[in-house]
C-alpha cells in the first residue's frame, strides 16, 4: 500500500513532552461502533466487560543510549537496538561514516566496546567487553533513557526513568517503552479486578526499529527490525480460557498484540505458549485472530504503528478519530493520552 495513505496533519504541540500525573489521569478515545466517545483512562474498567483478559507486556526499559569517544577521541553516540547475544549488540550509531571495523569506543560507567561490523542500513554490531549482569549494572550507571526525538530532543532527565517505565517492567530488554501500559495504576488495577476484568502478561523487548520513520513510498519495501519475544504458558492458558468462557482479548499496546498476533499466525490461529524473534509487519488486510479490543496511544503520521492500527480498526475511521483527537487536542505518542479500539 501507498505510504502516504496514512498520513495526516499533526500539529507539532500535541506531542506530549511529559505524562501527566497521576498516570491514569490521560483521556481516552472510546472508538465504538455508535461513534466517538471523550473519556478517561479511569473509565476503562466500564468500557470492558466481567470476564474479559487484559493482556500487558512487561518488558523494562534499558537505559539504553550511550554516550562515549571514538579512538581519535571524537564524541560518539550509540542507541542500543536489540541484544545480538554473548555481548554483542546491534545499534545506531553517530557519526557512523567514521566508525570502521574494529575501532574501540569508550562510554560512560566504564563500558567499552568494538565496531565488529557496519550493516547496510546504517547500523552497526557493537562487541561489548562486558556481559550478563555486570553489563546491565554499567548500563544503569552510565547510559540514559532513550526517549524518541519527538520528546525534548530525545533528551532524558532523572524524571524520565520513572516516568517512561510501566507498572508491570520486569525483563530487561527494551529500547522503547510499550507506552500504552504507562497509563496503569495501583488503583487502576484494582478497579479493573474489581470489575471481574483479569489481567496476564508477555515479554516482548521493544526495538527502535518499531519507532523508526517509514523511508519508502510502499509499505512491500519497508523492512521491520526483529524482536524477542516471550508468550509464557500461564498467559496461553489464560487466552484459551477466556476464548472458551466467551471473554475477549483486550491488548494493552501495539507491542502485545503483534506477539499475540505472530503467535497465532504460527498456530492456526491458536496463543501457544512461545519464545522467539518475530519481524510481524501488520498492515490493511491483514488477518486478526488473536485480539478483539486494543487500548493504545495515538501515533505519529506515516508510522508503522497507525498502519497497524488502521489494520486492527479500520483506515477510515482511524482517519476520522485522530481527526477528532487533533480537534479536540488530544497529546499525542509516548506520554500523551490513548484510545480504545475494537477489531
Amino acid at each position: 500500500m501507498r505510504v502516504d495513505l496514512f498520513d495526516f496533519e499533526l500539529p507539532p504541540d500535541l506531542i506530549a513532552q511529559r505524562p501527566v500525573s497521576p498516570r491514569d489521569a490521560a483521556r481516552l478515545l472510546d472508538v465504538a461502533p455508535d461513534g466517538l466517545h471523550d473519556r478517561g483512562v479511569r473509565d476503562l474498567p466500564g468500557l470492558l466487560r466481567q470476564g474479559d483478559l487484559l493482556v500487558f507486556n512487561d518488558t523494562r526499559v534499558i537505559p539504553a543510549r550511550l554516550i562515549g569517544t571514538r579512538p581519535a577521541g571524537g564524541r560518539v553516540e550509540a542507541l542500543l537496538i536489540r541484544d545480538l547475544g554473548q555481548g554483542h549488540w546491534l545499534s545506531f550509531a553517530q557519526p557512523t561514516k567514521r566508525l570502521k571495523p574494529g575501532d574501540g569506543l569508550a562510554f560512560a560507567g566504564g563500558l567499552s566496546a568494538t565496531v565488529a561490523a557496519k550493516n547496510e542500513d546504517g547500523s552497526v554490531v557493537l562487541a561489548f567487553d562486558t556481559t550478563g549482569h555486570a553489563f546491565l549494572t554499567a548500563l544503569e550507571q552510565g547510559g540514559a533513557v532513550p526517549l524518541p526525538p519527538y520528546i525534548r530532543g530525545g533528551t532524558a532527565d532523572a524524571r524520565d526513568r520513572s516516568d517512561y517505565q510501566t507498572l508491570f517492567a520486569k525483563h530487561d530488554g527494551s529500547v522503547a517503552a510499550p507506552t500504552a501500559g504507562l497509563h496503569f495504576t495501583p488503583a487502576l488495577m484494582a478497579a479493573l479486578a474489581d470489575a471481574g476484568i483479569a489481567t496476564s502478561s508477555v515479554t516482548l523487548h521493544v526495538g527502535a526499529g518499531t519507532f523508526q520513520p517509514v523511508r519508502v513510498e510502499d509499505t512491500d519495501a519497508h523492512t521491520m527490525h526483529a524482536e524477542w519475544g516471550e508468550v509464557p504458558e500461564a498467559t496461553a492458558r489464560a487466552v484459551a480460557a477466556t476464548r472458551a468462557a466467551g471473554g475477549r482479548i483486550v491488548s494493552i499496546g501495539t507491542t502485545s498484540l503483534r506477539l499475540l498476533e505472530a503467535v497465532a499466525r504460527l498456530h492456526g490461529g491458536t496463543v501457544k505458549p512461545w519464545t522467539g524473534e518475530t519481524d510481524i509487519f501488520i498492515t490493511p488486510g491483514f488477518r486478526f485472530r488473536a485480539v478483539d479490543l486494543l487500548l493504545t496511544n495515538f501515533h505519529l503520521p506515516r508510522s508503522t504503528l497507525f498502519m497497524l492500527i488502521s489494520a486492527f480498526a479500520g483506515l477510515e475511521r482511524m482517519k476520522a478519530a485522530y481527526a477528532h483527537a487533533v480537534a479536540t487536542r488530544y497529546r499525542f505518542y509516548s506520554y500523551g493520552d490513548c484510545c480504545l479500539l475494537r477489531r
